[in-house]
């Protein structure tokens, strides 16, 4: 791989992961609700979903995924139903202190590790600015007739360690507002806000999938 092209390619990734999107305001909400080394379970999540997508990218089904506008469409649906839920859980939930939620052992039972990396992966791997990309994008920064396998590993670490440094920020400032929001009031409008971003970008990502 030529030097010039991975570092296109660091700057590509860089401008779409840093972009605030769905990955990063869940990021945000669980390192607010449960600190951040419990986040970073959501991080994770985030992470494998975009590694799935490179690695059926890398396969050439991104190539029928660009192609195939039912597909497209079904997962578009997919990922906005799912941003949807998150948002009306997010604006039902109960305004328990972010605090003592994060210094609090909390029973597994209530949200396991598990749970946030699945959440975190379900959002992952409907996010549509990574569709796009690695259905659209990505297979242009392999050169054909290089050795297909280093150069994917060479893509696929870079955007891990991209994206994990990325999302942990995101966690982290997520968890550093937890002391403000330490409050009934104002941890309530948090939640209300959250959830009406989510609501609004599943409701948006539903509507332009319908309207095509």
């Amino acid at each position: 791989m030529e030097w010039w092209t991975w570092i296109t390619y660091v700057g590509v990734i860089t401008a779409l992961i840093i972009f605030p999107g769905p990955v990063a305001l869940l990021c945000t909400t669980h390192g607010l609700r449960f600190g951040r080394h419990r986040a970073f379970a959501t991080v994770l999540g985030g992470g494998v979903a975009s590694l799935v997508l490179m690695t059926l990218s890398a396969l050439g089904l991104g190539a029928v995924l660009a192609t195939s506008e039912t597909a497209f469409f079904v997962l578009k649906l997919l990922g906005g139903a799912y941003l949807v839920y998150l948002g009306l859980q997010a604006w039902l939930a109960a305004p328990s202190s972010p605090v003592a939620t994060a210094s609090a052992p909390a029973p597994t039972s209530v949200r396991p590790a598990s749970g946030l990396f699945r959440q975190g992966f379900l959002v992952g791997i409907g996010n549509p600015k990574d569709l796009l990309f690695f259905a659209a994008l990505f297979p242009n920064f392999i050169t054909i007739g290089e050795p297909q396998v280093l150069q994917f590993a060479i893509l696929a670490l870079t955007w891990l360690v991209i994206d994990t440094t990325l999302m942990t920020l995101y966690a982290t400032a997520g968890a550093g507002l937890g002391r403000w929001f330490d409050s009934p009031g104002r941890l309530r409008a948090f939640h209300r806000t959250t959830g009406g971003l989510f609501l609004g970008a599943g409701g948006t990502l539903i509507a332009t999938s319908a309207s095509k």
